[in-house]
């Protein structure tokens, strides 16, 4: 096992090293870099762009200054020389700091992380802790018109897009009735609040977007936990410990549970891990929420290259290391699957 471990996390480098050397090569050819941001916000300013708008190059920019400026963001360096301080930087768990925002990539992200894991939270338990006990009773009543009615819902739900169901709460529940805010994680005078209002306060603006989010995981956990069970609801062992005289809430929950897990629980670290890493840019947008996947947005459109390249690099090596997590949970639910 240990042997298997050290060979999982040797391969993690070249992918690490591969998935930022794509990206930074990419980087290199998109337009609208932040030097030439900077000129165009110049040009703007002086007020010498041409009548129809078209790009006339560093017009009216003063040369000395766009070296000065090219020099602050380190692109007077060659690209290999910039992309290996950018690895050895990474190697310290140095993510740079942002060009707009004059602040460590760390900061950005310590300040988003509570909007993110406050959504994926909410989302991983309720999509957990509901779809897993209605799979297994789906499972035990296949077929019966129970199942039926709840995989139209289940199915109808998956259907709709997370962000389209944010609308139409927004639209009902938070124009035309007023129940719930229409926008951020707490009140404006939330610092105010004695600890309990504060609950109620974060718990209800957190209802509609959780809501908005647990609708596409909900939907995929409960099939596949109903899947699960059905296969394991037919094998020989339950048959004969159902011959045995066991009940049949021993056999469910004593045998057919455990195995029938393993599908669902080697997928739990990366679900865990996935819900508030993976950032719900629109449904935080549509609800104005200031989490990561709002930051990465704006980082990409704005080209600012360390905020992209830094959370790529924490998002990137924290899923590697959740792959590896998922896989050893194999061994864990089931002993007898051996990787040597």
């Amino acid at each position: 096992m240990a042997a298997y471990i050290l060979k999982r996390i040797l391969l993690m480098l070249p992918t690490l090293l591969g998935v930022l050397l794509l990206t930074f090569i990419v980087t290199q050819f998109v337009p609208g870099g932040p030097v030439e941001q900077f000129m165009a916000e110049a040009r703007r300013t002086a007020g010498r762009t041409g009548e129809t708008g078209a790009y006339r190059g560093g017009q009216g920019v003063d040369p000395k200054r766009i070296a000065e400026i090219k020099a602050l963001y380190g692109f007077d360096r060659p690209p290999a020389e910039r992309f290996v301080k950018m690895l050895g930087q990474f190697a310290r768990f140095d993510l740079g700091r942002s060009f707009f925002q004059n602040k460590d990539v760390w900061e950005l992200v310590k300040e988003k992380l509570p909007v993110s894991v406050s959504l994926g939270l909410w989302t991983f338990f309720i999509s957990y802790l509901v779809a897993v006990p209605l799979g297994v009773a789906k499972a035990v009543r296949a077929g019966s018109r129970f199942d039926l009615v709840t995989s139209i819902l289940v199915l109808v739900g998956y259907a709709i897009p997370g962000f389209v169901l944010g609308v139409v709460l927004l639209v009902i529940f938070g124009g035309q009735l007023q129940w719930f805010p229409l926008r951020g994680l707490v009140s404006g005078n939330w610092e105010q609040l004695s600890w309990p209002a504060r609950i109620v306060d974060y718990l209800w603006h957190i209802a509609m977007p959780v809501t908005a989010m647990v609708l596409g995981s909900f939907a995929v956990t409960a099939m596949l936990t109903k899947n699960a069970f059905l296969e394991e609801i037919r094998k020989q062992y339950v048959l004969t410990a159902r011959a045995k005289g066991l009940t049949e809430r021993r056999v469910l929950w004593k045998h057919v549970f455990r195995n029938a897990l393993i599908p669902i629980v080697t997928g739990f670290p990366a679900a865990f891990i996935g819900a508030f890493f993976t950032g719900a840019l629109l449904i935080e947008t549509l609800f104005s929420l200031d989490g990561l996947g709002l930051l990465s947005y704006e980082s990409v459109i704005r080209r600012d290259y360390p905020v992209v390249l830094g959370t790529l690099y924490l998002f990137t090596l924290i899923g590697l290391l959740t792959k590896l997590v998922s896989d050893l949970c194999y061994v864990w639910v089931d002993p007898r699957v051996k990787f040597d």
